[in-house]
């Protein structure tokens, strides 16, 4: 049996194993890239890690360490309230706000399971409490999250340009970033007009939102004169939120201040790497780390907070492929794939395999280990190079609206009390078995098929 053949054999196996039992699919692909390396192909262990992506992981740290500082802090829910009073309470376009907020969160650089995991939970109480479709909330704050995963300094954008930048390829990063954030929103369009989105026009939040705000109060007050009678002292750090439920009240000077600079930071992010090309894990660590200066007591526990399950799992993998790469996997698969003859149908397939596989495992790792595979293909100049990655990529990441994926995940698992859970967990299951079968068929049909970009 060839290296090839053997290396294609672990991935597999890797697959299965992470798909049947609750390993990180990092930890596996490191053991992957040893044994295929060390034994199979005689690498030393500098040559194994020669392939570990040190920028990246710079990158998911720096990235989460600073949003996991603002969550303390209580930047987003100042950001997100802000947002929903910007709409004057219109009820119709809560799920719209919650989608965008979604969407910019991602597009600066924060992975999209954390993007879900800090808006996940307050759309699903707005949609609770304002009687909106919680199939629609969840959908649109995971369409979200994904509308904006592409963008230049968002995760999937560095992975996917990176590697088509290695690579040699003449490619449109704006391309990939548009092409996903129109199909998330065409497809977020059409839930929100299925799902009753029409039945919500001229309804205000208004009356409901003064009967929450003074029940939370009461609730606040009770739950601090109790804390109170036991210690002694106040109920928190942040405190209760305020009745026009814009932020936390009261708040102690050095939290008001930590908010505002976090705000300045956000933004400074998405300046500095967008506009200056500046690495954007170095300016988010730096960001992250002053923040942390400046209000010591919003970051404490901040660094747990740090995605490291994200961190092993694209470390691992991307270690993993660069090994493959040294065992002619890459080339061996796609000569085999460019041999069937039928370029289009081959690019179907492939998109097909990224959307099955990431409905149930992680959708980084499958772009991770994909895209090198269908590069060597796309150089015979027999199929839009641009039009296949941006439909693997769509195809790849739109599909973690299933329940087994993080995101789909996420919203079941943030589902508020009073919710038919039995009920929710078919309807996503339903939902995302619906996109994995029509959502890579969607994405060749039109962008590969028609050969434009």
């Amino acid at each position: 049996m060839s290296v090839a053949l053997v290396s294609i054999l672990i991935l597999a196996v890797m697959f299965i194993i992470a798909t049947m039992f609750p390993i990180n699919m990092g930890a596996l692909a490191f053991v992957g890239a040893f044994l295929l390396g060390a034994v199979f192909l005689g690498m030393d262990t500098e040559d194994i890690l020669a392939s570990f992506p040190g920028g990246l992981f710079l990158t998911l740290v720096g990235v989460t360490y600073l949003f996991a500082i603002a969550q303390n802090n209580g930047t987003i829910d100042i950001l997100v309230d802000k947002a929903v009073k910007l709409v004057d309470s219109r009820i119709s376009l809560i799920p719209w706000v919650m989608f965008a907020i979604t969407a910019a969160i991602t597009a600066i650089g924060a992975l999209g399971p954390a993007a879900v995991a800090i808006i996940a939970p307050i759309g699903l109480n707005f949609a609770q409490r304002y009687k909106i479709n919680p199939l629609m909330m969840g959908m649109l704050i995971v369409h979200g999250a994904q509308a904006g995963g592409f963008s230049p300094i968002a995760v999937y954008g560095v992975i996917v340009n990176g590697l088509i930048e290695k690579a040699g390829f003449a490619f449109s990063p704006t391309a990939l970033f548009l092409t996903s954030f129109v199909f998330n929103l065409v497809i977020a369009v059409v839930l929100f007009v299925v799902l009753g989105g029409r039945q919500l026009a001229g309804q205000r939040a208004g009356a409901i939102a003064e009967r929450v705000a003074e029940a939370r109060l009461k609730v606040s007050a009770g739950a601090r004169a109790a804390d109170v009678d036991f210690k002694g002292s106040g109920s928190g750090t942040y405190g209760p939120r305020d009745p026009a439920g814009d932020g936390a009240a009261p708040k102690a000077p050095g939290q008001r201040f930590g908010q505002i600079m976090t705000m300045i930071g956000l933004v400074a992010l998405a300046v500095i790497a967008l506009g200056f090309k500046v690495d954007v894990g170095f300016v988010s660590i730096t960001i992250a780390v002053f923040l942390a200066l400046v209000n010591p007591a919003a970051q404490k526990g901040a660094v747990n907070k740090i995605s490291w399950s994200t961190v092993l799992l694209i470390c691992g993998m991307l270690t993993f492929v660069g090994v493959l790469e040294e065992a002619g996997t890459i080339e061996y698969v796609s000569n085999g794939v460019a041999n069937l003859g039928a370029p289009l149908l081959a690019g179907l397939l492939i998109c097909y395999i990224g959307a099955v596989v990431s409905a149930f495992a992680s959708s980084t790792a499958i772009l991770a280990a994909l895209i090198p595979l269908a590069i060597p293909f796309l150089s015979t100049g027999s199929i839009s190079a641009t039009g296949l990655i941006c439909a693997l990529a769509i195809a790849s990441t739109v599909v973690d609206v299933s329940p087994f994926s993080t995101n789909g995940a996420l919203v079941l698992a943030n589902a508020p009390e009073g919710t038919d859970k039995d009920r929710f967990y078919k309807q996503v299951l339903g939902y995302g078995g619906i996109v994995v079968l029509v959502g890579p068929l969607l994405a060749w049909a039109l962008l590969v098929l028609p050969g434009w970009l």
